[in-house]
């Protein structure tokens, strides 16, 4: 038996922990100089003038932010996929247009920072790229999940 038909009470607790989930991306938008729609636009202190972008950070913080998005993504796809039952949950916070407007900004983005950088070592323009495709790939397998779950599942049922 699945966990959440043993105990029902952790569709709740997942309602609770979405915006942590949808925060990490976030995080990495903030991170990357980038803005999501929907997110709160703080006020910049004028010190602050100096944007940090994928194409400018340190080679170490670009492996950082790349390792997390495809940890993050990879463990949303394998949690979505054997159990697409959260799907409802996750779209109650409406993870697909977050995750649309993720992909949108900051793909795109972090590709061409890898492979504008110069590197020392190829190996380490070849691991990033692998991780990264492997991060959208994981998305677009998630957006597809979530896809199939709520508005075509339904429909066939």
């Amino acid at each position: 038996g699945n966990i959440f038909t043993q105990q029902p009470s952790y569709f709740s607790d997942l309602d609770e922990t979405l915006p942590t989930v949808l925060q990490v991306f976030n995080n990495i938008l903030h991170k990357c100089g980038l803005q999501c729609e929907g997110a709160s636009a703080e006020p910049q202190k004028l010190e602050e003038k100096v944007t940090v972008t994928p194409g400018n950070m340190p080679l170490q913080e670009l492996k950082d932010i790349v390792l997390y998005l495809c940890d993050t993504c990879t463990t949303l796809w394998a949690f979505l996929d054997v159990f697409p039952l959260a799907c409802q949950t996750f779209q109650k916070h409406e993870f697909c247009y977050r995750l649309a407007s993720f992909y949108e900004l900051a793909i795109p983005e972090l590709e061409s920072a890898i492979k504008k950088r110069h590197y020392e070592d190829n190996s380490v323009l070849a691991d990033l790229w692998r991780r990264i495709s492997h991060s959208r790939k994981k998305m677009i397998e998630v957006f597809h999940i979530l896809i199939n779950q709520v508005c075509l599942q339904p429909i066939l049922e």
